[in-house]
């Protein structure tokens, strides 16, 4: 039987934790403020619903190519990953972009090389859907949304923090910045700890 419950827990609990989509709607709202990250925020969201959706119709009839896949996709987003973080770590400081433009394209784009997004999706439909809905496409494309929603809302939920917190990650810039690094290459090297 299906346990939504968990489901629910596990959707989560992953939608919550550091990831690229957080971090970067983190530094977003810091450096923007919550209302111009906002673009980049809902970026992630339509990206989100791509990817969800493509990865379930994927999972939904190729489950058994996975461990093919698995590491080329894990190095490729461990690779971004290090490289925003590198990007971050020789940054000078927190400040304000003057270009307004890219931050829906940023976030739309952000989402094709993420692998916490592909595993997020993966292991939600191999280990709590699949099982009871394989071959229900109207279920396959709620959970899929769902899924894409619970991230979303979670994002918005780290821009309003970076945003909040605006003044005290401008004051010390570089530190958040070390900071925001370092937490960037723990998820690219966790990524293969699993």
């Amino acid at each position: 039987m299906f346990n939504l419950a968990s489901f629910l827990t596990y959707a989560v609990v992953t939608a919550v934790t550091p990831g690229p989509n957080n971090l970067m709607s983190m530094s977003e709202g810091s450096q923007k403020g919550f209302r111009k990250a906002f673009p980049f925020n809902l970026g992630i969201l339509c990206g989100f619903v791509i990817v969800m959706l493509v990865c379930t119709a994927f999972l939904s009839r190729m489950s058994s190519l996975i461990p093919a896949i698995k590491t080329p996709m894990l190095i490729i987003g461990a690779a971004y990953m290090l490289y925003l973080a590198w990007e971050t770590w020789k940054s000078t400081g927190i400040e304000e972009r003057k270009d307004e433009k890219g931050g829906f394209v940023s976030g739309l784009l952000l989402q094709f090389v993420n692998p916490k997004e592909y595993i997020y999706c993966m292991v939600s439909m191999e280990a709590y859907i699949l099982p009871y809905f394989n071959g229900n496409t109207p279920a396959l494309i709620g959970f899929a949304l769902l899924l894409a929603l619970i991230g979303f809302l979670f994002t918005l939920l780290w821009s309003a923090f970076g945003s909040l917190f605006r003044s005290l990650f401008s004051t010390h810039a570089a530190i958040v910045n070390k900071v925001m690094a370092l937490l960037l290459v723990y998820c690219a090297v966790s990524l293969f700890l699993h």
